[in-house]
């Protein structure tokens, strides 16, 4: 139990697992601390390592497009990480790196209060909504663990690799605007 600022210290300093030894920045996470909603990614690139922020790249910029269609941006809305340093190569995070980090995101969760999590990708939804979660068949549906929503979409950066999944996105991002309409609006 701490503040915000105690938490990202902590997790500035952590060396709970090997990612720490090849991290450039931690990337602890970014945008409104009181948002209804949090989007949670699988881990920093090489971008988000270079300039301790989440979600910069590419994949970043498609974020950013997405939030921008539905009329949010990063002001309104909190981004994270399952893990806050780079896997090497951009690798997906072991089981071990993710549990050695997991308790940070949620301490960001306990702090934000979000109304809804929103998982971008397949690894950060497998993490946290449920193990055999399928991103290609179950994007976009809801469900609620612990009083908060849970929902995933597409990683943007599956979105570069296959633009054909564009559209569903799109239409994951306009429930998310509903969605957050209806939070702030309460």
């Amino acid at each position: 139990m701490g503040s915000f600022e105690e938490l990202r210290a902590r997790c500035l300093g952590c060396t709970a697992c090997r990612l720490s030894e090849t991290r450039t920045n931690v990337v602890f996470g970014m945008g409104n601390e009181k948002s209804p909603i949090l989007f949670v990614g699988e881990g920093p690139g090489e971008q988000e390592d270079l300039q301790g922020q989440p979600f910069v790249g590419r994949s970043g910029k498609l974020l950013d497009d997405f939030l921008a269609a539905v009329e949010l941006d990063r002001s309104k809305v909190y981004i994270a990480n399952i893990v806050k340093c780079r896997p090497p190569k951009n690798r997906d995070p072991l089981p071990d790196e993710e549990e050695a980090c997991i308790g940070y995101l949620r301490e960001q969760v306990r702090l934000i209060g979000p109304k809804l999590i929103v998982c971008l990708g397949r690894i950060a939804a497998c993490k946290l909504i449920r193990p055999d979660f399928k991103i290609t068949t179950e994007r976009g549906t809801y469900t609620e663990k612990a009083g908060i929503l849970m929902t995933a979409t597409f990683h943007p950066a599956a979105v570069l690799r296959d633009p054909r999944k564009k559209a569903d996105m799109f239409s994951d991002f306009i429930e998310i605007k509903h969605r957050y309409d209806q939070f702030v609006n309460v």
